[in-house]
């Protein structure tokens, strides 16, 4: 810890916890005090920087949590499906389309296929299951960026909340009849049986090859093999809560103990 004998915070994510000092998320650097400045500079790890403060500080040479790439990689499908690629993570097929080549698409996919909005596609908004030309038009009305992925049939993913690449919660996230959406947001249910021992290990290795240590990973089981669907840094707390198990007092204690970071 720092002179203080306190953890520096930024972002609200632990606010109220005593071991923790909380500054808020300022605009300008020099908004902070002097003293506030350096407890931010003289801190030896800055918690929940926020993508405003994470890469300034990832530039200091500055240790924080989460990491800059679980900001970077944030609401960002583009980029986590390349990255998913480039680092051998069993991935749907996907291919990303510009205006100009809208006309390949069913050159490359047949219906049904998955059409999803690059971002703000959170909580199953902007997730579209296309079965046919119509769907597919209504869908190029609302993106120019097309992210286009191969629907592969399942009634359930599989959602692993890692914290430090560690599991602190796996279940199943079961689709509603007639959606094909398993989001809980969109009438998906909770389960907590048979929890896959495979899927949650796939999920803790892309946790730590992509350096996602604050995450919600997205798995499904289908043909026989696992895919690693996305990942989700503003995952749900329903499910947690369900178990009886409070997020602030769980990252509290990995805090205390050093297992954090």
């Amino acid at each position: 810890m720092n002179g203080c004998s306190k953890f520096i915070a930024l972002g609200s994510r632990l606010k109220g916890i005593p071991e923790v000092m909380t500054l808020g998320v300022k605009p300008n650097f020099l908004d902070y005090s002097p003293t506030e400045r350096e407890l931010i500079t003289g801190s030896p790890i800055i918690l929940f920087p926020t993508l405003n403060y994470a890469q300034f500080l990832s530039t200091l040479g500055k240790k924080i949590f989460p990491s800059l790439e679980t900001y970077l990689y944030a609401d960002e499908k583009i980029k986590q499906t390349t990255l998913f690629y480039m680092l051998g993570i069993p991935h749907p097929r996907t291919r990303i389309y510009y205006p100009l080549h809208h006309h390949q698409i069913l050159r490359d996919f047949s219906f049904p296929f998955v059409a999803k909005l690059a971002r703000d596609s959170a909580r199953g908004r902007g997730v579209f299951l296309i079965q046919d030309v119509a769907d597919l038009e209504r869908y190029l009305r609302l993106t120019k960026t097309a992210y286009i992925q191969e629907y592969l049939p399942h009634d359930r993913d599989l959602r692993v909340i890692l914290i430090n690449y560690q599991p602190a919660l796996a279940y199943w996230r079961v689709r509603s009849p007639g959606s094909f959406k398993t989001n809980i947001s969109q009438g998906g249910r909770v389960s907590f049986n048979a929890i896959s021992p495979e899927g949650i290990r796939l999920a803790q290795a892309t946790a730590k090859k992509c350096r996602f240590n604050d995450v919600g990973l997205d798995l499904i089981y289908s043909g026989g093999k696992w895919y690693v669907i996305e990942a989700n840094m503003k995952y749900g707390r329903k499910a947690l809560k369900m178990k009886g198990l409070d997020l602030k007092e769980i990252m509290r204690q990995k805090l205390i103990t050093g297992a954090l970071f």
